[in-house]
């Protein structure tokens, strides 16, 4: 029978044109989509570098803020960001990843458990002012650590620590049961089992989670400005209890002046803000697909 006579027999000619149509129509949405997308990103970036790279040199990354233009720069909001940054790396990576383990390997699956997965998925997606404005109550007033890199530090990290933990909480899934069972076979306990056999198999994605949920932190200005304020700062911080800045504040303070200039010292620094987050994202992909090749070898 030829496929001719089979598709009138059956009748499947018609329905599988249609299937094809439809198939065409989403194609085009899905393509329409990306090129608005595209087109609002590349005319973002083609803005910000006509009125910012005229401001971009040496002189603006190394420079202190000024009430002068020329004399501007965002030092102080550049070393702040590595402050609050490292700071809350150190809080997010044992914390998310040790909650991620405990969860999928040593909690058991009970109401609470169910309960506690539902609120970690339903805190990755509370607006960042929220946490911006309890972290002003608890760390910045209840617990008297003040306008601190300390105080930021733990603000940023309640809001990319539920993002941490559902992330390495997927990557963790992804190793095949056979290996953790083959392992309990040849006599390992369970940390074994999770050291050995389930960590190297699991930490590029985890890796991967932790940068993209440290570059998410750093672009976050609502939560900066409600603990740290829209300051003017001309230093550097020394030690975690300081006063800090960072680039998202600056730039909320540069754009906020009513002087053409000061436009673009802003852009200048969205450009800066722009290739740092650029640099994280291709370091996750660089340690992911690093990691992962080490891992099948």
């Amino acid at each position: 029978m030829t496929d001719e006579n089979f598709n009138k027999q059956y009748d499947l000619a018609p329905h599988s044109r249609g299937r094809r149509t439809k198939s065409i129509i989403f194609y085009l949405l899905l393509l329409t989509a990306i090129g608005v997308s595209f087109t609002g990103l590349l005319s973002l970036i083609i803005e910000i570098s006509r009125e910012g790279l005229p401001w971009l040199s040496w002189h603006f990354l190394t420079e202190f803020p000024s009430r002068f233009t020329e004399k501007a720069g965002m030092k102080s909001a550049i070393m702040g960001t590595v402050w609050v940054i490292s700071f809350t790396a150190l809080i997010i990576i044992p914390v998310g990843i040790g909650a991620a383990f405990y969860l999928e390997e040593y909690a058991k699956k009970n109401l609470l458990s169910k309960i506690i997965e539902i609120n970690i998925s339903n805190l990755a997606g509370v607006p960042s002012i929220v946490y911006g404005l309890l972290g002003l109550s608890v760390f910045v007033y209840y617990m008297g650590l003040g306008r601190s890199v300390l105080a930021g530090a733990l603000t940023l990290s309640l809001l990319v620590l539920p993002i941490v933990i559902v992330v390495s909480r997927e990557a963790i899934r992804t190793v095949p049961e056979s290996h953790k069972q083959a392992a309990y076979a040849l006599g390992a306990n369970r940390f074994q089992v999770v050291y050995k056999i389930i960590l190297p198999q699991a930490i590029p994605g985890i890796m991967t989670g932790t940068i993209l949920a440290l570059s998410r932190a750093i672009g976050e200005a609502a939560p900066m400005i409600a603990i740290s304020a829209l300051v003017y700062l001309t230093f550097v911080p020394t030690n975690p209890l300081d006063r800090f800045s960072v680039m998202p504040i600056q730039i909320f303070n540069w754009i906020s002046r009513p002087q053409d200039e000061f436009r673009g010292l802003a852009a200048a620094g969205i450009i800066v803000l722009l290739i740092t987050l650029i640099a994280m994202n291709a370091l996750a992909i660089y340690i992911r697909n690093r990691t992962q090749t080490r891992s099948e070898e």
